[in-house]
Formats: C-alpha cells, structure tokens, sequence
C-alpha cells in the first residue's frame, strides 16, 4: 500500500539523497524503487540491470547516478511544486546515441545529421523525465546514451535501459529531489574485471567529479 508522503513542519518537502532501485523478485524488467521509506513499481531495461553498459544492449546500468536536471513537455502542467528546473522540450529536440559523433550522448537539435532520438514523443513516455548521470559529463564511446528517469508505460513494459514509474509515482517524488539526489541501482555485479581501457578512463573521470565537488 502506498501512503502519503510526511512533509516537515516548515510544509516543505525534505530533499532526499539518494533514490535507489532494485529488482524486483520473479522478473528482470521491473524493479522497486525506494524514496525514503516508501517503496514505488518502476520499469527497467529489456534486459535487466548490467554492470558492462553498452549503447543498444537494452540494459540498465548498475550504478549512482547524480541527476543532472530534466525536461518535460510544454503542454504538461500537472505538476506539483518542486526544485527541478525543467527544459522544455519542443518537436526539434533530440538526443544523439552516435557513438562516434562529437555530440554523443547531448542534446541536439532535430534533424540531425547522425542518429538522434526524437525526445518530443507521441506516447507520452518523455513528457517528463530526469537526466540521470550515465556517461554525460565524462563520456566513453559505446558506454550507453539517454538512460533517463521518465514515465512509463501503463502496463510497465520493459525499456532500452532507461528506469520508468508511473505518472503518479513521478509527481510524488519530484518535490523531494534535486541536483543533489542519486539515483543508485543496484543488481547483480561481474566477477570479471572491466577492460583495462575502460579501467583507466573510468580513473580518470572519478578523479575530475571528485576534484568538481572540491
């Protein structure tokens, strides 16, 4: 049962951590998500949780997650108050999944000569949706594009990697996080040890977030 959230004295959401998501006992493509102590149904990738994220495996990736902002369509007005600047997405937005383009895995603008997701969509899925920190500030060829947090589909229908809840459960959480959440997911980790070039840039990308909060 889901039960309302407990606002402080001050009638202000308390900014929440970390949102962290597992999977759910029985399947690979539907996980839980936990806010605090409350517990929400989310959606996961086709192919369940990874630790070795590759663009178009349909996996999401095992990781924490800083979220970076968000964006919605300009017609979705039902939100509750929250401390997320939105973008405001229109038909000429994408997202560009070119592994070898200079602009893989950031916002473009549609049509695009390279491959590019159209974020302006008809289903609905996109018309709000966080922008987790998967291979964004410090991206690696191939590691994966536009894993974001959005809506999903009425029935939970698998994803291409992205983590999707109901429109409900989003307008619930969306007051208590901020730039300062993470989104941590958590599956089932390899005993094999990544490639020794992806080792190193994964050093090097560490050492620049830590030396960015200093």
């Amino acid at each position: 049962m889901q039960v309302s959230f407990i606002r402080n004295s001050l009638k202000t959401p308390k900014i929440v951590p970390f949102i962290v998501v597992r999977k759910k006992c029985g399947t690979t493509t539907k996980g839980i998500l936990a806010i605090g102590q409350y517990r929400f149904p989310c959606a996961l990738g086709r192919s369940g949780f990874t630790a070795r994220k590759r663009e178009g495996d349909g996996a999401t990736p095992v990781a924490v997650m800083p979220i970076l902002g968000g964006f919605r369509k300009s017609g979705f007005v039902s939100l509750p108050h929250h401390p997320m600047k939105l973008h405001r997405i229109k038909p000429s937005d994408g997202w560009c999944d070119e592994p070898w383009d200079a602009n893989y895995n950031r916002p473009v603008r549609l049509p695009y000569r390279n491959s590019a997701e159209k974020l302006f969509r008809d289903d609905k899925l996109y018309d709000i949706a966080l922008i987790p920190d998967w291979n964004i500030r410090c991206r690696i060829q191939k590691r994966g594009s536009a894993i974001f947090f959005h809506l999903a589909h009425p029935e939970y229908k698998p994803t291409e990697g992205c983590i999707a809840v109901s429109k409900r459960t989003m307008e619930r959480i969306l007051p208590f996080v901020s730039r300062q959440t993470r989104i941590m997911t958590l599956g089932t980790l390899t005993r094999s040890k990544p490639a020794g070039l992806f080792k190193k840039k994964h050093a090097q990308c560490l050492k620049k977030s830590m030396r960015g909060r200093e």
